[in-house]
């Protein structure tokens, strides 16, 4: 029996955004589970989870104060198991997101390891005395700006953090700590869990030494201050796989549970495959297609073939929580309905496991927020150069005529776009060729063709704006073309093409495919 995730595709829900159930301007795990009902018809096989659990809310969830427990904005933990009961009743698979780098500074473990430099929790996090200067230990920055280390009055000394100084690192070299971690992981096994998304997972080790990472001019120039380092020692360090087949030990105790890791590395396919060799994770995804476009052939044929392990399972998105929507951001702002459903066309044919994340089905652009809007804390530090993810976590748009768009009976955490109102999901569901309606076409296509969920995939040159590959499985062979241009485009087919078995407007004639701006088509392959 195939592996479920393999060639799946899984769909990020973001639960403050999604669906309030309660009126209370978040989104919750109730609301969730009003819409299993969508995401069984959008065809998806499974859903991540962004976090739910307690938390003061710094960084939105990714600062957890309580691992076990759902923070009360989302519900209780009654709701998530009947989420989760419903959701497999609906056969689909839920994983969850488990953030095992950092704490927040209200964790019970970082208050009892900042008392004293003594204790059983002394040591479960990343602490250093000062310079003699009283500067910080070493030269590290924090991705969110400024040195990765603050001073603690109580404990008198530097304690790191790659994020938010709400969000102190993890000391992966104890190994209580690391126990206490796995029984966190247990926990959600042991309620029914299917899978964990391992946020950072390449940051839970950092250098025992906290040598100094060396100096790198960043590419395009300016950049944060966090791009002018070669991040050799804050990040990737070697005993991390040691701890990650330790966890997919444990895992593998569970029938078909499945791991994907998040990879933050300069080096993203190397990093991602070191992850998914035998006996470590599942799969894993890194931000090669996250970054900044414009999209080319070229950009998304060097992500996939960068990808050289035969054995270890890739996983690609377009767009999540933390980037700005694909639309936009390969787009541009006037980026249109027929460039949206490209997007999903590419992305439904790739090799790997496949990350949607909400909205994306809808063609939703990146959302504008006023800055006295902004709830981002790393929008609201490097406003206007960079405006933060607020962008991407607007509210999902139900209903066109409702207030907020059916997200919420009040105004929400974050306001609904102008634009999102017209791509709302009762807007969509009636019209054939409404961007959803491709989407769970596309969808339900690549689940139909083993060769799309399991083949092989094969890139051939192309002229100008033309993306051309090939996906193989067994005796089944097709033809991926795609138009990534605003021009009609012709290319010459490098095997005779058969039957249309899918199409964004484009036509061949056996031989020569014939494509609208931003159009495509996939053809069943015959063999000259």
């Amino acid at each position: 029996m195939d592996e479920w995730w393999r060639g799946g595709v899984i769909y990020q829900i973001y639960p403050r955004s999604f669906c309030d159930s309660d009126n209370d301007g978040v989104g919750d795990l109730r609301g969730v589970a009003s819409r299993i009902g969508y995401l069984k018809r959008l065809g998806v096989d499974g859903v991540w989870l962004s976090p739910f659990f307690r938390s003061p809310m710094k960084d939105f969830g990714y600062d957890v104060s309580d691992y076990r427990d759902v923070d009360p904005i989302f519900g209780v933990l009654d709701d998530f198991d009947r989420l989760l009961a419903k959701s497999h009743d609906a056969g689909l698979k839920i994983i969850i997101d488990q953030v095992y780098s950092h704490t927040s500074d209200r964790h019970p473990w970082f208050r009892e390891s900042r008392r004293a430099r003594n204790g059983p929790k002394a040591d479960w996090y990343v602490w250093a005395d000062a310079k003699p200067d009283g500067s910080p230990p070493n030269n590290w920055h924090s991705v969110f700006g400024g040195a990765a280390w603050s001073w603690d009055t109580q404990r008198r000394q530097y304690y790191l953090h790659n994020f938010l100084a709400e969000q102190p690192d993890l000391n992966f070299h104890n190994a209580d700590m690391r126990k206490e971690i796995l029984d966190i992981a247990k926990f959600w096994l042991d309620r029914g869990v299917d899978g964990f998304r391992l946020d950072v997972a390449n940051l839970y080790y950092s250098d025992r030494r906290l040598r100094d990472n060396p100096p790198k001019r960043p590419e395009g120039g300016f950049a944060r201050p966090y791009e002018h380092q070669r991040h050799l020692y804050d990040r990737s360090q070697p005993e991390t796989l040691a701890f990650m087949e330790t966890l997919r030990t444990l895992i593998d105790r569970y029938p078909d549970r499945m791991t994907v890791a998040e990879i933050f590395s300069d080096f993203p396919a190397a990093r991602s495959m070191e992850y998914v060799q035998q006996g470590r994770l599942h799969t894993a995804y890194n931000f090669q297609l996250l970054g900044d476009g414009p999209l080319s052939a070229k950009l998304i044929r060097d992500a996939l073939e960068s990808w050289t392990s035969k054995t270890g399972w890739p996983s690609w998105c377009f767009s999540n929580h933390d980037v700005p929507r694909s639309r936009t951001r390969w787009g541009g702002e006037d980026a249109n309905d027929a460039f949206a459903q490209l997007l999903t066309g590419v992305l439904m044919c790739l090799r790997g496991t496949i990350f949607l994340y909400q909205g994306e089905e809808l063609g939703l652009p990146q959302a504008g927020v006023p800055f006295d809007k902004l709830q981002d804390p790393e929008g609201i530090r490097f406003w206007p150069d960079n405006l933060g993810r607020d962008g991407c976590r607007t509210p999902m748009p139900w209903r066109v005529e409702a207030a907020n768009a059916g997200f919420s009976g009040v105004e929400p955490w974050l306001p609904v776009d102008p634009r999102h109102y017209a791509l709302a999901v009762d807007c969509q569901e009636n019209d054939p060729g409404s961007t959803l309606n491709l989407t769970r076409r596309f969808i339900a296509f690549r689940r139909r063709h083993r060769a799309l969920r399991l083949g092989d995939i094969e890139f051939f040159d192309a002229p100008g704006p033309i993306l051309m590959f090939r996906r193989t499985h067994g005796d089944e062979r097709l033809l991926c073309v795609f138009n990534l241009g605003g021009d009609v485009a012709t290319a010459d087919l490098p095997a005779d093409g058969k039957d249309l078995s899918y199409g964004l407007g484009g036509a061949h004639d056996g031989r020569r495919a014939t494509l609208p701006p931003f159009g495509g088509l996939v053809v069943a392959e015959e063999t000259r």
